[in-house]
């Protein structure tokens, strides 16, 4: 199965998604199952994992709804407020979907790179635990040192990290990036996405810019724990998909066809469950 581990949909008179404005015009309109279904037919895509893209339950809802009515659709990461004394029923309340595979805190918005931290979220992680959720970890580079730290408080939490922590690959900033990654890397039971890097590059990006950052997350997760997303829709913001699409398929052009075939699906697969 060829599966992409990351995209999203969503409607605008929702009015739940409260980074996308009209600046983003590429992505600012409706994004639904319908626009995506050809493009994954084009690429030989036979499923996707559907990702949280605003910070409220009642999205999280609609995408459940979305992912009912669409046959690719094999998984949903949604969202709670992981701060609130409800968390846990909420929590409990979603998982019982099996199409939720997964919760998204927003951790890149969040002004405190240590929130992940606080003890008010223990009720939460262990009821997300305890209904074999999965934790998508949305960083940026900022992030990686404290979650590592996050990583001990909760043994038994399978994770994956979304777009490789998002490095600053406008800015060429990988020093800094790379050793707190493959610190966190040395814990087996964190996975990370090849998605998302695209658009930490420059307008103009060129495959020899983030070809460093993705041979990086090919080193330091190896084919069992890494895998592909478009990002999509947001991916449209640097190309779009079949860009990113191609430019992946050359990064990975050097592994054998065991490996190529996990970060490509299998891995997905596995972790999520689907």
């Amino acid at each position: 199965m060829i599966v992409d581990s990351h995209q999203h949909f969503w409607r605008l008179e929702r009015g739940d998604y409260s980074w996308l404005t009209p600046k983003l015009a590429p992505i600012y309109r409706d994004f639904v199952p319908a626009d995506l279904g050809p493009i994954l037919s084009r690429h030989n895509i036979d499923a996707t994992v559907l990702v949280q893209a605003a910070a409220t339950v009642a999205e999280t809802d609609y995408i459940l709804s979305l992912a009912a009515e669409s046959a690719f659709v094999l998984g949903v990461v949604g969202w709670a407020d992981f701060e609130s004394p409800d968390a846990p029923a909420e929590i409990a309340r979603l998982a019982c979907n099996p199409r939720l595979k997964g919760l998204r805190p927003m951790i890149q918005d969040i002004a405190d790179p240590e929130w992940m931290l606080q003890p008010t979220l223990q009720p939460a992680m262990t009821t997300l635990q305890r209904c074999g959720l999965r934790f998508d970890a949305l960083l940026k580079p900022r992030h990686l040192k404290p979650f590592a730290r996050f990583l001990a408080l909760y043994p038994d939490l399978r994770v994956v990290v979304d777009h490789g922590a998002k490095p600053a690959i406008a800015k060429k900033e990988f020093d800094e990036w790379a050793p707190a990654l493959r610190e966190i890397a040395r814990d087996p039971r964190v996975h990370c996405k090849m998605s998302g890097l695209a658009t930490e590059a420059a307008s103009d990006w060129h495959q020899r810019d983030v070809k460093p950052y993705v041979d990086l997350l090919i080193e330091c997760f190896g084919p069992k724990r890494l895998m592909w997303g478009s990002d999509w829709p947001v991916v449209d913001l640097a190309g779009g998909y079949s860009r990113w699409r191609e430019a992946s398929l050359n990064y990975l052009a050097r592994l054998n066809g065991e490996e190529r075939s996990a970060i490509l699906g299998k891995t997905a697969v596995k972790f999520y469950g689907l």
